[in-house]
């Protein structure tokens, strides 16, 4: 082993111990799904978001014991249901998903065994199957396969529905969902979040395929749905061209998950088993947070970060594109009394377009006949 790959790996193993130690030494990891990572590479400055997945900390009890619960998440019915329509896609060997791709002789079709032991176990029987599915020039069908991809310095292992591989040495990423289809078409926004989550195993596919000789990963997913209102399996194309290219920069600004574990005071813990909710509630504070109104659609800690937002008066809580508008005004107040001409550098842009603004809201008001009730004032608006 060469003196750098020892390096990586005491590395590696240090990291490993500070991570669980925050977790918890008695608590086991929960697992970083495709679905947090696309959340997590839409937010890349949020550290409390970045260094809570990495470590493994389940976000939705510890919310819980905060006091902030996420009132969200699949139903078991969903659960269930998806389950049942993606065993009858792959059943008798994946002769429905086959004959979605178009393969004549489902009987032809490899099937390798991924079984291993453990999480690299089953990543090098994924990357060695991969190899020899290629090398074989057949149609391959891999049954929830494994694969690895380093976010923020730490690795994060990712399981698709499938991936086949075809006679030209073309790895797809099947994709199985339980919404429905209807006329060929389907709920843009859940196409949307499906596309994301498929172009984060496009990018962990890439890195195997880098070091496979003859090997391509198309840069569009076979997405698999129920057709209209039955249970009968179709498919669409989805091209996650654009969406693979946001995640790779994305991914690319998060902060490496030692640097925001070293800035940690000594003796931080997320251990929602044995810290107090005053404890636990300290230590998420020592973590910076880029709350954002769209993390309540795909983050446990969303309510708790919303609420020290708005106590702290934060801007982010109307939005990006608000807070992008605002530029130095960071707080609510501080835009209020910057509009009222108060404080604040009337050649700022910022502060001139609130004031002009402030000018013609009060013109309108007091120009408006028959006015039975005044509209908010700002500090009211501000408030709701």
């Amino acid at each position: 082993m060469s003196v750098a790959g020892a390096r990586l790996r005491r590395v590696s193993a240090s990291l490993r111990h500070q991570l669980a130690e925050l977790r918890g030494p008695s608590t086991a990891p929960r697992a970083l799904d495709a679905r947090a990572l696309a959340a997590l590479a839409a937010n890349p400055g949020c550290r409390r978001r970045a260094l809570l997945d990495g470590a493994g900390v389940d976000k939705a009890a510890l919310a819980a014991k905060l006091g902030s619960p996420a009132p969200f998440g699949q139903s078991q019915f969903a659960i269930v249901r998806g389950n049942s329509f993606e065993a009858k896609v792959k059943a008798d060997g994946g002769r429905e998903l086959l004959r979605l791709l178009g393969v004549g002789e489902p009987g032809a079709v490899l099937l390798p065994d991924l079984s291993a032991s453990g999480p690299q176990g089953r990543t090098a029987r994924t990357a060695l199957a991969l190899r020899e599915a290629t090398a074989a020039g057949a149609w391959s069908l891999l049954d929830h396969p494994l694969l690895a991809l380093e976010v923020a310095g730490s690795p994060v292992y990712l399981e698709p529905d499938a991936v086949v591989v075809g006679p030209d040495g073309r790895w797809t990423v099947v994709e199985i969902k339980s919404f429905p289809m209807i006329d060929g078409a389907a709920d843009a926004s859940k196409v949307g979040a499906a596309a994301r989550q498929s172009a984060v195993y496009v990018l962990a596919l890439e890195r195997t395929a880098a070091l496979t000789e003859g090997a391509t990963v198309a840069q569009s997913v076979l997405l698999v749905c129920p057709k209209d209102f039955s249970n009968v399996p179709t498919a669409s194309v989805v091209d996650v061209r654009k969406q693979r290219s946001v995640t790779l920069r994305q991914l690319g600004r998060l902060t490496r998950i030692e640097e925001i574990a070293d800035a940690l005071p000594e003796g931080t813990s997320f251990d929602v088993a044995e810290r107090s909710p005053a404890e636990l509630a300290e230590a998420v504070e020592c973590v910076p947070h880029a709350y954002a109104p769209e993390c309540l659609a795909a983050c446990e800690l969303a309510f708790h970060c919303r609420a020290r937002a708005r106590a702290a008066g934060a801007v982010e809580t109307l939005g990006r594109a608000v807070r992008g508008e605002l530029g130095g005004l960071t707080t609510i107040g501080a835009v209020l009394s910057a509009s009222r001409g108060e404080t604040g550098d009337p050649e700022d842009p910022a502060v001139a377009a609130l004031r002009r603004a402030r000018a013609l809201r009060q013109e309108a008001l007091s120009t408006a006949p028959g006015r039975v009730r005044t509209a908010p004032s700002a500090e009211e608006t501000a408030c709701r």
